[in-house]
């Protein structure tokens, strides 16, 4: 298996490129952007091609939008994109309507060479392959976008305007509704997203987090 490696740190590429080696597989080019990532598969194209999500200019997203692009334009070539954190929504970004032949794996799996080589084969074979810890926290987010589901198209307008800060008296202006309703619809999103009355009640809080999540991981307007 011959794979390519992207990352903007030499020192991690070059580490993680003695380890792959030392494991028996042929590691190619070694590159610190997703720019030249592609022209590297272009002009030579490997198995696999192994890169970081967050890389320059502005370390958000460029590795994730590289890993699709590579996907897309070339299926065949498997793609493992690594993460310093589990960020479920970009993993539910990349997988998408994608069959396999991509994975998403934590930087900290990567000290163990049987993981790492496991994810490769995997990848190259066309299967999807997905940390655990980010399977955890898209099922956490599905979770959170079913309650959501429970809301009332009123209810769901309220929890919105609530996400923008906006105080039951905003509402109520924005919305033309009284303040009993407005209260009777902020009580019922609280009840629908099992948010119940504590001691250090913070369920304006917790219902405005709920909404985010999954605003996050649905793209909602």
């Amino acid at each position: 298996m011959r794979v390519a490696l992207a990352d903007d740190s030499r020192l991690f590429r070059d580490g993680l490129a003695m380890m792959l080696t030392a494991a028996g597989i042929d590691v190619g080019a070694r590159v610190g952007t997703g720019r030249e990532l592609l022209a590297v598969v272009a002009a030579d194209r490997p198995d696999a091609v192994i890169l970081d999500i967050r890389m320059p200019p502005s370390f958000t997203d460029e590795g994730l939008r590289t890993a699709e692009e590579l996907h897309d334009r070339y299926p065949q070539v498997g793609v493992l994109v690594l993460s310093t954190y589990a960020e479920s929504s970009y993993a539910a970004r990349l997988l998408g309507e994608r069959a396999g032949g991509v994975g998403y794996l934590l930087k900290d799996r990567v000290d163990d060479v049987g993981t790492l080589r496991d994810a490769l084969q995997r990848v190259v074979r066309g299967e999807a392959v997905v940390d655990q810890e980010v399977v955890l926290g898209l099922l956490r987010s599905r979770r959170r976008a079913h309650e959501l589901g429970r809301l009332s198209d009123r209810e769901r307008e309220v929890l919105r305007l609530m996400a923008q800060g906006r105080s039951n008296a905003g509402i109520g202006r924005h919305l033309h509704l009284t303040a009993k309703s407005v209260e009777a619809h902020v009580s019922s999103v609280f009840t629908k997203l099992d948010l119940y009355a504590t001691a250090d009640d913070n369920r304006r809080v917790r219902a405005v987090l709920a909404w985010l999540r999954a605003e996050a991981l649905l793209g909602e307007p």
